[in-house]
């Protein structure tokens, strides 16, 4: 990877594991032919480590919007507080901020299906001492900053793992159903936890979400080969490299001043950024929140479609073609905004605005191959970390935005900001559209591939400190 900056050798884009190849042309066990054409959602959940994500990934999603709620509402009843419930509601996120700055080598530096596992296992004893530990509210609020500094850790592994068992086309295939499913999985978590917690209270909606999260590492644990750390090569293993904090703090760096992997990092948050600035002004600009939860949930719906669509039926080649339209239809709709829409219209618009999200499969390809192996689970958690610090400081501006001209306006400059941040994107969607499955060549590469070298050699071991 690091000499030759690929992650795989030359491929259809349908390639998923198991197939067999002829004359230089792929095949599945049937013997029909792929070749040419994207991958499909039969072929993607044929392989076994791949539901095995996929199911762990739609247990910790659901598990995690029970989890915040139950513990919004815990908070609430030992204190009276509306602002420390929504304070509990919200601290799960906040580490994930330090966590993707300081601690995102480690998914690197360790096995993947060991942290996956380690993250459940945490999940369980973090669930367990909430609920039943007697704890203050200081110490529950606490003990979920400390432990979600590590959250970003475990995503990156898992998404990391994700083009060792899915490489070519299905790989992007398999991140469309990764986001469905997370929009799907959360508004389940939502119901779920309500029903939880009118069933058992806040204790027993924590408790079975340690259930889930015991569920998930079990999976985890015996449905995933054990594979060794992304960075200790033979090349590298005696070297003692910087610490954790260190390495990652230098690999982020390495990856932004990295003119490619910029451009990409940035064309998958500033978008998302604007969008999430709309839908924070929902509430506000409906004036209630029943009407708004139903424009919102119809929003998920859209956003949903679209990531079926658009990974389902285009082919690789469109779906990159696609990716700049897409973009900018992210923030279109929301200048209907300045029209006053009912909440049907209302509905309707972000429905279509958040079909846009679609436009990030048309990147995926493009960003895998940007980054070294080596530092492939840093990058991940670094375009995690950087879309959710996006979306927290893109619904801020907004509502300070709807505070001085009101909800409507502030809404319409979320879309015309987000019009211009695409549009300001165009050489980054245009480029690289080579044929999926083509090496990138010449300077676009270089420098990152030099420094995803210097990383592994920097980071094959060490203690965090």
């Amino acid at each position: 990877m690091v000499n030759t900056f690929r992650l795989y050798p030359k491929r259809s884009p349908g390639i998923v594991p198991g197939r067999h190849h002829r004359d230089g042309e792929e095949t599945c066990e049937d013997g029909g032919a792929v070749s040419g054409r994207g991958a499909t959602f039969k072929e993607v959940f044929a392989v076994r480590e791949f539901r095995v994500l996929f199911g762990s990934f739609a247990l910790m999603i659901v598990g995690d919007a029970v989890k915040m709620l139950a513990l919004s509402v815990l908070v609430y009843a030992q204190t009276g507080s509306p602002g420390l419930s929504a304070a509990a509601y919200m601290v799960g996120w906040l580490p994930y901020i330090l966590g993707g700055l300081f601690l995102l080598s480690l998914a690197d530096r360790l096995p993947a299906r060991g942290l996956m596992v380690a993250g459940e296992v945490v999940r369980v004893a973090v669930c367990l001492a909430l609920a039943y530990g007697g704890l203050p509210v200081w110490a529950m609020l606490a003990l979920v900053l400390l432990t979600g500094l590590f959250s970003p850790v475990f995503g990156a592994a898992r998404n990391a793992m994700l083009p060792d068992v899915l490489p070519g086309d299905a790989f992007v295939l398999a991140r469309s159903l990764m986001g469905v499913t997370s929009a799907a999985a959360q508004i389940a978590g939502l119901s779920l936890g309500g029903a939880f917690l009118a069933a058992t209270g806040p204790e027993g909606a924590l408790g079975v979400t340690a259930v889930l999260a015991a569920v998930a590492a079990v999976v985890l644990r015996l449905g995933l080969p054990q594979r060794p750390a992304r960075n200790v090569t033979s090349a590298v293993r005696s070297e003692r490299g910087a610490g954790a904090v260190r390495s990652t703090v230098r690999v982020n760096g390495l990856l932004v001043r990295d003119r490619r992997v910029r451009g990409l990092l940035l064309a998958s948050w500033l978008p998302p950024a604007c969008l999430a600035g709309a839908e924070a002004m929902i509430v506000p600009y409906l004036g209630g929140q029943g009407r708004a939860g139903a424009v919102l949930a119809v929003a998920a719906v859209g956003m949903a479609a679209g990531e079926f669509a658009v990974g389902r039926f285009a082919g690789p080649g469109l779906r990159e073609r696609l990716s700049l339209p897409l973009a900018v239809l992210l923030g279109l709709p929301w200048l209907g905004f300045l029209a006053g829409p009912g909440a049907g219209w209302a509905a309707a618009l972000a429905a279509l605005a958040t079909a846009g999200l679609a436009y990030q499969l048309g990147l995926q390809r493009r960003s895998l191959e940007a980054v070294p192996e080596g530092v492939r689970g840093q990058a991940y958690g670094l375009l995690s970390a950087g879309l959710m610090t996006g979306q927290a400081v893109g619904a801020a501006l907004v509502g300070a935005l709807g505070e001085t001209f009101g909800p409507r306006v502030a809404i319409a400059a979320a879309g015309a900001t987000g019009i211009a941040a695409a549009l300001a994107l165009i050489p980054v969607f245009r480029s690289g559209r080579e044929e999926p499955g083509e090496a990138p060549t010449g300077d676009a590469t270089q420098g990152v591939t030099e420094a995803g070298a210097e990383a592994v050699a920097d980071g094959a071991s060490g203690p965090a400190h």
